[in-house]
């Protein structure tokens, strides 16, 4: 038995799907190959049970490896049959779960597992953007084993007993487990290659469960909906530039307060994550400036710029979102970016990337402009000079090129090397700048916000928002795809 999970293979699946929903497909299917005398080996299902069934009465086709069973190692008939389970679930639109305990490549089989892996890759690759592929690591999960995982749309990994790596720790040079575990869920979270990290099996399955409901089935039908009972016109008091934590904010605008987020350990500058609005499935991705621990107390502050980090998750996010037809909102608050040595590798075209994913999004996209706007990082931000739909900007808001005061010191340089009183010079001008280029009344008499609203009516406005853009209708040029 598995020495890394709590469930067995099967107890997985029952406890993922609802009751008695579960239909296995392929439970004969069982090894070919007879090297190394392998005829002699038992190998139920051969390591890995495959099949279907529900989730809150939506389908799903779910595999599960089996670590009993030769350490749930993929071999040529292993990998077929979650192959057939992707055939499936791509005729017939529905998500594939996957739930990950494998010693990796069967060795006995060596090509023909390797074909096998080949063969997967492939359909994953197909499945991309069409249907939402779902990963859970329960055990090990290293080798190519670790690609295969994170072919997929999220990644879930039990805190204590998962490993996810591509190389064990202890082949990297000048390292080993004791020093730096990098295949544990802490490591490989704070890295960003896993989105959700739970305590247990049970709480990874039920998480899932909860994602499935918000997610559609397939890129064409949108059935993500639920009924919503929360007042649509409730304010938010709490809302404004005063509350720099968008996690909160987020879920504070959400129906009944949902909000399931992805990627909460990594780059924790960008917050991503589905909110619910009139009972539709909203994508949000938002700047941020703390992290509110249960007792509303800062325990992280970030300095309001874009960092490399941030930008990946945030692109990945919003590309996933735009393949599955998932309306985008952000919440913008941004003075630049990150200015660092290392950061300048790295950020042009990590900025880059998210520019052109906003741009090239075909959802409805609304951007709440809830603090600083600057520069070119604001345009990042799913402004309107890219493509967002409606823009929307708190009273207080302010958008422009940089803060007034270092453009007024740019500006006057001259004027305030001679002036007797260069402090009130700098005031002044600041001033009348802000008034005339970084207001949010400047921007809006531009066309560059639609409307400026009160903070506590931010969830009012993005339903009516959200409600008028459901059936929008936008293009691109024909083409293959871009290069960005």
């Amino acid at each position: 038995m598995s020495t890394t999970a709590q469930m067995s293979a099967r107890e997985r699946i029952i406890s993922l799907l609802d009751d008695n929903s579960f239909v296995e497909v392929g439970a004969m299917v069982t090894r070919r190959s007879t090297d190394f005398n392998m005829q002699h080996k038992e190998i139920p299902a051969d390591g890995v049970i495959t099949g279907y069934g529900v989730i809150d009465s939506n389908l799903v086709y779910v595999y599960s490896q089996d670590q009993a069973a030769l350490g749930g190692s993929i071999g040529e008939m292993h990998a077929k049959k979650i192959a057939h389970i992707y055939d499936m679930a791509m005729k017939v639109g529905a998500p594939v779960v996957g739930l990950i305990d494998c010693a990796g490549l069967r060795l006995q089989e060596a090509t023909d597992a390797l074909n096998g892996f080949g063969e997967l890759y492939l359909k994953q690759t197909m499945a991309s953007g069409l249907i939402p592929q779902i990963t859970a690591i329960f055990g090990n999960c290293g080798g190519g084993v670790a690609i295969s995982s994170n072919l997929s749309d999220f990644t879930f990994m039990v805190e204590k007993d998962a490993k996810l790596f591509v190389n064990s720790p202890n082949t990297l040079e000048g390292n080993f487990t004791q020093k730096c575990d990098t295949s544990t869920a802490k490591y490989q979270a704070e890295a960003g290659v896993v989105d959700v990290v739970c305590e247990d099996d049970a709480t990874v399955l039920a998480s899932i469960r909860e994602l499935i409901t918000v997610l559609p089935s397939n890129n064409e039908d949108n059935d993500s909906y639920d009924e919503c009972k929360d007042d649509l016109n409730r304010l938010v008091p709490i809302l404004g530039t005063s509350l720099k934590d968008t996690a909160v904010a987020l879920r504070e605008i959400s129906d009944d307060n949902f909000f399931y987020e992805v990627k909460s350990a990594y780059a924790k500058d960008m917050v991503t994550g589905f909110i619910r609005l009139n009972g539709m499935t909203i994508g949000a991705v938002a700047n941020r400036a703390e992290v509110l621990d249960e007792e509303s107390v800062a325990v992280e502050k970030f300095d309001g710029s874009l960092t490399t980090a941030g930008c990946e998750k945030a692109t990945s996010f919003v590309n996933f979102c735009d393949a599955f037809n998932i309306p985008i909102l952000t919440l913008t608050s941004v003075k630049g970016y990150k200015a660092t040595t290392e950061e300048e590798k790295t950020i042009a075209k990590a900025a880059a990337k998210l520019t052109y994913a906003f741009a090239n999004a075909t959802v409805p996209k609304v951007n709440v402009i809830v603090g600083e706007a600057y520069g070119s990082a604001y345009i990042t931000m799913n402004s309107k000079h890219i493509g967002a739909d409606l823009v929307l900007a708190y009273e207080d808001a302010t958008i422009g090129m940089m803060d007034a005061k270092s453009a007024t010191q740019i500006m006057y340089a001259e004027e305030i090397s001679v002036a007797s009183d260069a402090t009130a010079l700098i005031n002044e001008k600041a001033s009348e700048y802000e008034s005339l280029q970084s207001s949010v009344e400047s921007a809006a008499k531009r066309g560059y916000v639609d409307s400026v609203i009160s903070a506590d009516a931010t969830r009012k406005h993005l339903v009516y928002a959200f409600e008028m853009l459901f059936t929008k209708r936008d293009s691109r040029p024909s083409k293959k795809h871009g290069t960005v």
